[in-house]
């Protein structure tokens, strides 16, 4: 099937309460689905990847079972060089985003010449921290806004704050139906029905964007080539400071949005949009389908849609701040979900092969399995190459001439320590070129840091198999800096 045919999803006028929600509903659930089947993941593995992997699984169990040494070293082998290669990916790409930006987005424009943009805010329990969302909308310098909180039909909490708020500012208030599954991009698909801005961007309920960012964006849209559909604003944390956890996801995002993702916008390759501060060309965001409502990283799949459809995204030169997790257990949730819609992005896109080479084109296509794929498979084999190291080390399990022993030990070491050599420099140095120096000692844990990414890893693959498509959601407001200027 050709995706370039398929119809965009309509866009209609504007209205609180629709004459025909569940008309509204099927579209935002099945519209993608409808549309571009292959590209939506409802259907979490196809029969050919299935028999695909199968016949891999297969193959691999008869060689352990002839050879039994042979395919331990090989597979220790391999694991060692696929860590130590997305990890170096990892470098590769830091090297390039770091190179200093020469692009003018920040040129003022006069109100006048200045569309309505659209602002979408998926809420659902947020009723404790919408009134300061509200004030933070309010503060932003653009005068043509069209704000929306979109809230879950049976959460009259947060309905009832946002009726009120709506009533100082250019809110509207969209109860999204019920229907399933109950995600995120679902109620975003529904908001976009409505949205009457010329550009639409996503904020969650905590965020706090830079005043600026709305006028900086159009005016890299209006400076940038028409294939570009999406602007992702890097994003950050202000509340480091209230323990490990959120000092290592501050570090974790400054790589992310700060190294890697201008990296990947360098080479010009399909790049996994964050979750929030997304900005687009409402009329291409529809032409996309909008959002999968049924993976739980809509973001990361949607930036290689975008590929996929032959448009692009660009990084822009502003920041939003949110509220990182303080607990173990709230990381944990939100990390699982992250990882099981990359699982989820990888298999969607990965269903056609060649398809993805002819459209994304040769460095898009290994870009893709690199940085994708390969944040998958570092995480689930990185315990396994620490363990076979240590034991290799205690044990020296040795064949017949002594070589095995040696062998492991060398495979496996050189995939986690040149591998985490690469993150912990990344972790150390990042806050250095950011102004942060007071985070960059803890980068020296990210070791520890990635143990436990694996660990949420195993719980994201069981998830992918038993419940696909549950949404762990995230508790906001929880940060004792959350009510804070």
């Amino acid at each position: 099937m050709n995706v370039h045919t398929q119809a965009a999803m309509p866009c209609l006028t504007s209205a609180s309460n629709p004459a025909f929600p569940d008309l509204f509903s099927y579209e935002a659930e099945h519209g993608l689905r409808r549309r571009m089947p292959e590209l939506s993941a409802s259907t979490v593995i196809t029969v050919r990847q299935l028999i695909t992997l199968s016949v891999v699984a297969a193959v691999a169990v008869a060689i352990a079972i002839c050879e039994p040494d042979f395919a331990f070293l090989a597979l220790v082998t391999i694991s060692s060089l696929s860590f130590l290669l997305g990890t170096g990916f990892r470098g590769f790409l830091a090297l390039r985003g770091g190179l200093p930006s020469v692009t003018k987005d920040d040129e003022r424009r006069s109100d006048e010449d200045l569309p309505i943009y659209t602002i979408l805010v998926p809420l659902y329990r947020e009723a404790n921290v919408l009134p300061r969302l509200a004030r933070e909308l309010l503060q932003l310098d653009y005068p043509n806004l069209d704000i929306k909180f979109v809230v879950e039909v049976d959460d009259t909490e947060t309905a009832a704050v946002a009726d009120q708020v709506a009533n100082d500012g250019p809110f509207e208030v969209m109860r999204v139906p019920e229907g399933w599954p109950r995600t995120k991009p679902r109620a975003c698909n529904y908001a976009l029905l409505f949205a009457r801005g010329e550009f639409t961007v996503i904020y969650d309920a905590e965020d706090r964007p830079e005043r600026d960012q709305l006028r900086k964006a159009v005016a890299k849209f209006r400076a940038g080539p028409p294939d570009l559909a999406c602007l992702q604003a890097r994003l950050s944390f202000y509340n480091a400071e209230e323990g490990w956890i959120p000092r290592l996801f501050t570090l974790d995002y400054m790589v992310w949005f700060c190294a890697l993702l201008p990296g990947l916008d360098r080479l010009g390759v399909p790049m996994p949009l964050g979750g929030t501060s997304n900005h687009f060309r409402t009329s291409v965001l529809r032409e996309l389908g909008g959002w999968d409502p049924y993976n739980v990283t809509e973001d990361a799949d949607l930036g290689i849609r975008i590929a996929q459809l032959g448009k692009r995204v660009s990084m822009l030169d502003s920041t939003t701040f949110e509220e990182a997790p303080t607990t173990f257990r709230a990381w944990h949730k939100q990390r699982s979900r992250w990882l099981k819609g990359y699982m989820q992005t990888w298999l969607v896109h990965t269903r056609d092969p060649f398809a993805l080479w002819r459209r994304v084109g040769s460095w898009g296509f290994f870009a893709f399995h690199l940085f994708i794929g390969g944040s998958i498979l570092s995480a689930l084999i990185n315990p396994f190459l620490w363990l076979t190291f240590i034991l290799s080390l205690i044990f020296q399990w040795h064949l017949p001439g002594g070589a095995l022993g040696s062998a492991l030990m060398i495979a496996s070491g050189g995939g986690v320590i040149g591998g985490h050599a690469i993150l912990t420099a990344l972790a150390v140095l990042s806050p250095l070129r950011r102004g942060r120096e007071s985070l960059a000692p803890y980068g020296l844990t990210v070791t520890v840091y990635w143990l436990l990414i694996s660990f949420a890893a195993f719980r994201a693959l069981h998830q992918l198999v038993f419940n696909p498509h549950h949404w762990d959601k995230t508790a906001h407001g929880v940060s004792r800096m959350s009510n804070q200027p």
